[in-house]
């Protein structure tokens, strides 16, 4: 009888701990989605790196931080290449970056490029305050800080939409017109869909878009299958699942890889 109710004892308690261990998890997902929406989606430019002011732009150029929460990936810039990688969110705002391929251009100023690199390696925490997000290694000071910026983006995304022809493409040894000989590369945007489509110069094929502010992913390409000579189309088709933003002046549309321009389209 003592045996029963040891064992009734036990079956209740494993059900408590089971049910309270599901309680814990679920409060753990969704403070790592709450936190997820604090930080991703938006652009922050960098204005301190180990305690010290970073000029508004260097070697031209906006030093910024972009986290995509979909597809857990980030794009950066410290003034001169494109930096990017995956990153993971997880409970109390602990954060982790792994670095992937980046441009390998050579600045006059590098200094900040790399002290960014290192905050990417060193970083395993993060903090919100009036705007400011600090990366933190533990409890010491913030390795750097970046503000957000506020983009307005509603006329930027209306003046995608229509047809673009490419006029420059970054990458290939090979001259522009020796990949395209015959017929060039060309894109149709619908944005209020999230679609586009058009021809690689030899197959057709569409795609689904992602735009948030001035962040433009690409989704999977879908393509007909006819044979192609050359690798234009190849070349095409990856530089494209590369792009990380866009912008658009004077007619050129520009498509960015973290900060590089590598592939500019002019309107038809």
């Amino acid at each position: 009888m003592l045996n029963m109710k040891n064992a009734i004892v036990m079956s209740a308690l494993a059900i408590t701990i089971s049910l309270s261990s599901c309680g814990i998890f679920q409060k753990e997902a969704k403070t790592e989605a709450i936190s997820s929406e604090v930080i991703t989606g938006k652009k922050w430019k960098l204005i301190e790196l180990n305690g010290k002011s970073v000029a508004d732009k260097v070697n031209g150029k906006e030093p910024f931080l972009k986290l995509d929460a979909s597809e857990k990936r980030y794009s950066a810039s410290g003034g001169c290449n494109g930096i990017g990688g995956s990153f993971t969110l997880s409970a109390n705002n602990h954060i982790n970056f792994s670095q992937g391929m980046s441009t390998m251009m050579a600045c006059p100023d590098m200094s900040v490029e790399q002290g960014l690199g290192a905050v990417f390696t060193a970083a395993d925490n993060y903090t919100v305050k009036d705007g400011i997000l600090s990366l933190n290694k533990a409890r010491m000071a913030p390795l750097a800080k970046f503000k957000e910026i506020k983009e307005l983006t509603s006329d930027k995304e209306q003046a995608l939409n229509g047809t673009w022809e490419l006029a420059y493409i970054s990458g290939p040894r090979i001259a522009f017109d020796g990949l395209y000989p015959n017929k060039k590369p060309t894109i149709t945007f619908d944005t209020a869909n999230k679609k586009a489509n058009g021809n690689s110069s030899c197959n057709n094929y569409n795609t689904s878009i992602k735009i948030n502010g001035g962040n433009l992913n690409f989704g999977p390409v879908v393509s007909t299958k006819m044979a192609c000579k050359g690798n234009g189309e190849s070349v095409y088709f990856k530089t494209l699942e590369s792009i990380t933003n866009y912008d658009i002046k004077d007619n050129t549309l520009y498509l960015i890889m973290g900060d590089i321009v590598v592939m500019n389209f002019r309107k038809k």
